[in-house]
């Protein structure tokens, strides 16, 4: 448990669920990009959460010149300053997002979700919005326009209060890594899988999980296919729960 609070941005399949009561309570949003004519368009993101970076995937992306939006905790970046040089250099590949300053889920009310403790205040929820942004400034990077929390779950007040903030919120359509907790095989077929207007999740920050084998795989697949990457800010993103309107 210690080791996925530490490292693992949880998603959608996790042993270590909140109960339902408290579920109900939380929003887990979606995100489309605008569908194209043609062979169609998928947005990839991956979020680097603690730990390293997954070189298989960065060096894939910059060799295949494949867009990506890179959602970045504080925590992050304070120890991949070479992946970040790396992805500034490509400022035609690499947007950089927030993951927030510390890596907590932005939900107001103390709770667990995925084993990871939320914020459980407002302010601890603008405090980790803020410091996430605050972090990204100290790079030279441009204000981040895109949120997104640990757990890409929310509260509804906390989603309220991070647009006000200015912040489009993040969600996906097709969670590629189960939290980089699956294999390659599985993680490879379910990104291959995407179509015109998805929002693919996975992560960048587990280099030793067979699940960033399965990342790569997965986008060549897409890329063989002749689908075109679009990063966030270059895409119509539409999004449920209030997230992009």
């Amino acid at each position: 448990m210690r080791l996925f609070q530490k490292y693992f941005c949880a998603v959608a399949i996790s042993l270590w669920a909140v109960t339902p009561s408290k579920a109900q309570l939380l929003v887990a949003p979606t995100l489309h990009i605008k569908a194209e004519m043609g062979s169609g368009r998928v947005a990839l993101t991956l979020d680097a959460c603690g730990g390293r970076t997954d070189t298989r995937i960065l060096s894939a992306l910059v060799e295949n010149k494949i867009p990506a939006t890179i959602f970045v905790t504080g925590i992050w970046l304070k120890h991949n300053a070479a992946a970040v040089e790396i992805m500034r250099a490509h400022p035609e590949l690499f947007e950089l997002e927030n993951h927030g300053g510390r890596h907590v889920p932005a939900v107001d009310t103390p709770q667990r979700i995925y084993g990871i403790r939320s914020a459980g205040s407002p302010e601890a929820v603008l405090a980790e919005v803020e410091s996430g942004a605050a972090a990204l400034a100290v790079t030279g990077e441009p204000a981040p326009k895109w949120f997104r929390g640990a757990t890409a779950e929310y509260s509804p007040s906390a989603n309220a209060m991070i647009r006000k903030l200015g912040f489009k919120i993040a969600g996906f359509s097709i969670n590629g890594d189960g939290g980089s907790l699956l294999g390659a095989k599985e993680t490879a077929r379910r990104i291959a899988a995407a179509k015109d207007g998805d929002v693919i999740i996975a992560h960048i920050n587990q280099p030793t999980h067979a699940a960033g084998e399965g990342v790569v795989q997965g986008l060549l697949a897409l890329k063989a296919k002749g689908l075109t990457f679009v990063r966030l800010d270059d895409a119509d993103g539409v999004g449920d729960e209030g997230t992009t309107d």
